[in-house]
């Protein structure tokens, strides 16, 4: 299993200096290791991960069980539901990367497929340079003509990475190991970096035909196993219910420094069930599943007592993380007109009792999201000033008049008066928005239409998460409830903003810019398969994010960060939720584990192995008493 979210570590002002006159002095020259922020702590010699065994065995069997279902090996369109091993954006276990973001530095990136990358001091385009090894897995070299034609098909039909490359034109070859990627705009300091996160696609394979002769088509979803380049490949499937990946053992890039040490497993085997329930039966009992990164706050407290954690065969674990949290959220989607109100969406977010929830349902473990930049120092805090308050007030007229004047503050449920208070609070501002509360109910004061939403979820998790904010509501008329649909419908109505409310969660790092589109933009909103979930189309926010992606230094970026966090939250798009600044891990005790993980990233389970003698151990011991 990879851990999807990639994290970062604060900057120093002296790192930042010093970034900044590398990018003077060393524009247009060859480089490596990538930085959005500062030196990389590796210098220009990287040669493996500090936290990794570089002597981790090789072998064994990870075994890991996922809800739901699959139908497609094709994670880059939006119809379908891709394998688990694929993903949306980066190459999964199946494809490489240009380059690869490093597991324990934030906005730093090493080489895979291209060994370095260069761009002019205006920004104006991107030269990546070709690793001469990189090849595919029928043994074809990875060339030039497949990263153009991969450029061309993800942008044309991959909503992120449309919105991620939008400012890219076209990508040309200068020979046959280097490409030149060109913008339509200068100044924008993250492109020519993060082009390397581009996954590069075999076009020899995509544009052949399968075994029965038919053409292959990359914009249709495929239950054919596609031709990769990473270090696993597709070994074997049941459509629906199983995907096995094996390890490849002539991978190309076996050898680079960010693969040191990682990439242990011979074979993945993942399994699929449809409820929460059995995929946690099939953890404790052993086989099917080696480990379980914990969400619930209740099951890390009271479930994990069964007899192979009492006996030490499985671990508990916590691991800390010192990065950016993501804003988990209800989402309210705009493109319902019963959320287009500011007023609404704010009456909505006071019913929220996050305190009682935390002491009765979390046991203490969160903290409230008060920021969509939170634990970074992107969050805005206060009231505007300085270069910030500068920024906004060009943008005055058109917001609310409290976010020059008030700090941002969410409601804390510290009292048995709190509820009262909120709730009046929440019943006052709908009134103002045109709602009333009659017989009960709350009610359109010129139609008699009740305020009547759906929060659309997929397991059990969403009820815990619901359950409190649904019955504050309805004490004040709101007919909420909560539509609990198996994974795959749930996927595709999200993909398709078929839904009133979801719990989304959007990950930042401390270097933000194009994915921000993806994020806020109205192009976005009008986009499926994109991650703008609350529908938001507003030409200020448009106007910040360009400023954030052409921002002309560290501390413009930040300051205009802190004004779009500001607008956001004042803006009440989503009603937050909470975060933990841990990974809780339970692993069956046949997982050999470095010293020490990598506090940015929390956990690097690539860095975990095998040791085949427990696993043999444990697989008679358990079979045995199954």
């Amino acid at each position: 299993m990879r851990v999807g979210r990639f994290r970062t570590l604060f900057a120093s002002a002296l790192a930042l200096a010093f970034a900044a006159s590398l990018q003077a002095s060393f524009a247009d020259e060859w480089r490596t290791t990538s930085s959005l922020i500062g030196p990389s702590k590796y210098g220009d010699n990287f040669q493996r991960y500090d936290y990794v065994n570089p002597d981790a065995p090789k072998g064994g069997t990870y075994n890991a069980v996922f809800q739901g279902t699959y139908d497609s090996f094709n994670p880059y369109v939006v119809q379908g539901s891709p394998a688990a091993g694929l993903a949306p954006f980066g190459g999964g276990l199946l494809y490489d990367t240009l380059m690869e973001q490093a597991t324990d530095e934030g906005s730093v990136s090493h080489p895979l497929v291209a060994d370095a990358y260069k761009y002019p001091s205006d920004y104006s385009s991107a030269t990546y340079r070709l690793d001469p090894r990189a090849k595919w897995h029928d043994g074809q070299p990875i060339t030039v003509d497949d990263v153009i034609w991969s450029f061309q098909v993800l942008k044309a039909n991959s909503p992120q990475y449309s919105r991620y490359f939008e400012n890219v034109t076209e990508a040309v070859a200068l020979s046959d190991r280097e490409v030149e990627f060109h913008f339509n705009q200068k100044g924008n300091r993250e492109l020519p970096k993060i082009l390397g996160d581009l996954v590069v696609l075999p076009k020899h394979w995509w544009e052949g035909t399968d075994a029965s002769g038919k053409k292959r088509d990359i914009t249709k979803p495929t239950l054919e196993p596609p031709l990769g380049s990473a270090a696993y490949k597709i070994a074997s499937f049941k459509p629906g219910s199983e995907i096995v990946w094996q390890r490849v053992p002539d991978y190309w890039g076996a050898k680079l420094p960010v693969k040191i040490g990682r990439e242990n497993f011979d074979t993945q085997r993942f399994t699929y069930m449809l409820d929460d329930n059995a995929t946690w039966q099939a953890f404790t009992k052993g086989g099917l599943s080696d480990l379980k990164l914990e969400n619930s706050s209740k099951k890390w407290a009271t479930f994990y007592d069964f007899p192979a954690i009492k006996s030490g065969d499985v671990i508990k674990k916590e691991f800390k993380t010192s990065s950016p949290e993501p804003m988990q959220a209800f989402m309210l989607n705009q493109r319902r007109p019963l959320f287009q109100d500011r007023l609404v969406r704010e009456a909505l977010t006071l019913p929220y009792d996050f305190e009682t929830m935390n002491r009765t349902l979390f046991f203490g473990y969160n903290t409230r999201t008060a920021s969509y930049f939170q634990n970074t120092e992107l969050a805005s805090s206060g009231l505007p000033q300085g270069k910030e308050l500068e920024i906004l007030e060009k943008y005055r007229d058109k917001l609310p008049p409290e976010l020059f004047t008030q700090e941002f503050k969410l409601p804390v449920y510290d009292s048995p008066q709190a509820e009262r208070k909120y709730l009046k609070q929440a019943v006052d501002l709908f009134a103002k928005a045109g709602w009333v509360i009659k017989g009960g109910k709350m009610v359109s004061a010129k139609t008699g239409e009740p305020f009547r939403f759906e929060v659309l979820g997929w397991n059990e998790i969403d009820q815990i998460l619901t359950g409190n904010w649904i019955a504050n509501l309805r004490k004040i008329g709101v007919d909420a409830s909560l539509r609990i649909i198996d994974q795959t419908q749930y996927v595709n109505r999200v993909n398709n903003f078929d839904y009133d409310v979801i719990t989304g969660q959007l990950q930042q790092s401390q270097s933000p810019g194009n994915e921000q589109r993806d994020f806020w933009g109205s192009k976005a909103a009008g986009t499926p398969g994109s991650r703008n979930y609350s529908g938001i189309k507003d030409p200020v926010i448009d106007a910040l994010v360009d400023r954030i992606i052409f921002a002309t230094d560290r501390d413009d970026l930040v300051a205009t960060t802190h004004a779009l966090d500001r607008v956001l939250l004042w803006n009440y798009y989503v009603v937050p939720q909470f975060y933990r600044a841990v990974v809780w891990a339970a692993y069956w005790n046949k997982l050999g584990i470095p010293e020490k993980q990598p506090s940015y990233l929390g956990v690097d389970t690539d860095s975990w192995w095998i040791d085949t003698e427990k696993e043999k151990a444990l697989a008679a011991k358990y079979k045995s008493s199954n």
